[in-house]
């Protein structure tokens, strides 16, 4: 009997095994959003998600605080220890560390962004200890077949001013991938970065890491022209999406 009542149970075990483990499948958190509705005090920090499915762990920062929480970040500047002025294939596919400096990946990105509606976070810091923040109500990024065009508006000021609208509807450019508007050049290479240029930029974060204030080389650095101008470069920027609940 009790030999009987063991098969039985490993039996039903080896039954339920796909089911638990479908389960466990869907709980995986495609962004930071779905980390904080599974458990609502998990602080700030690195966790693993899951943006394309059970197959694309990636981790990213979740900022778990800032304007109520749940943002994924997809890209941060704070110290310049790692090289921003890269190419295509690494702009797509994402480097850097989530718990310093990073880029998230364009593939990514789009995956968090193209499917529901989602807004997007730009919070940012001078070297004289002043924060402010811009805010935009709709955000997403297109396949790459189309350049991973960005669309984005509703913009509200945190007090750094909209320096994103000028970049909507345009190609993302890196410095082996020309896809701005600016006929006498590719912008990644004059302003040493890579973004959604038109000709060429009122926003620059992954450009060149410098220290304030300087006017060396013109709008390389990490500018966010409608709070500091072109000729200074900021001590931190990071840009996050949720989705609009």
């Amino acid at each position: 009997m009790t030999s009987l009542l063991f098969q039985l149970v490993s039996v039903f075990l080896l039954l339920l095994a796909p089911l638990l483990a479908s389960c466990q499948q869907l709980r995986r958190p495609v962004d930071c959003s779905a980390i904080y509705q599974q458990n609502r005090t998990k602080p700030s920090g690195v966790y693993t998600i899951y943006p394309a499915g059970e197959r694309s762990a990636v981790e990213v920062y979740c900022d778990m605080t800032s304007e109520g929480g749940r943002w994924t970040v997809i890209q941060g500047r704070m110290d310049g220890t790692v090289n921003f002025y890269r190419g295509w294939d690494q702009y797509k596919t994402g480097f850097g560390d989530p718990a310093g400096e990073y880029w998230l990946g364009l593939d990514n990105i789009r995956y968090l962004t193209n499917n529901r509606k989602s807004e997007l976070l730009v919070d940012m810091e001078d070297f004289e200890g002043k924060k402010v923040f811009a805010r935009y109500s709709s955000f997403s990024v297109g396949a790459e077949c189309d350049g991973f065009m960005l669309t984005v508006s509703g913009f509200t000021n945190g007090g750094a001013g909209d320096s994103l609208s000028f970049h909507n509807g345009m190609k993302f450019t890196t410095f082996d991938k020309d896809q701005d508007t600016y006929a006498a050049g590719n912008c990644a290479r004059l302003y040493l970065g890579a973004f959604w240029y038109a000709a060429c930029h009122y926003a620059n974060p992954n450009g060149v890491y410098r220290w304030g204030a300087d006017n060396t080389i013109y709008a390389v650095g990490v500018d966010w022209f409608q709070w500091k101008g072109h000729d200074y470069s900021l001590k931190t920027i990071s840009m996050k999406v949720r989705p609009v609940l």
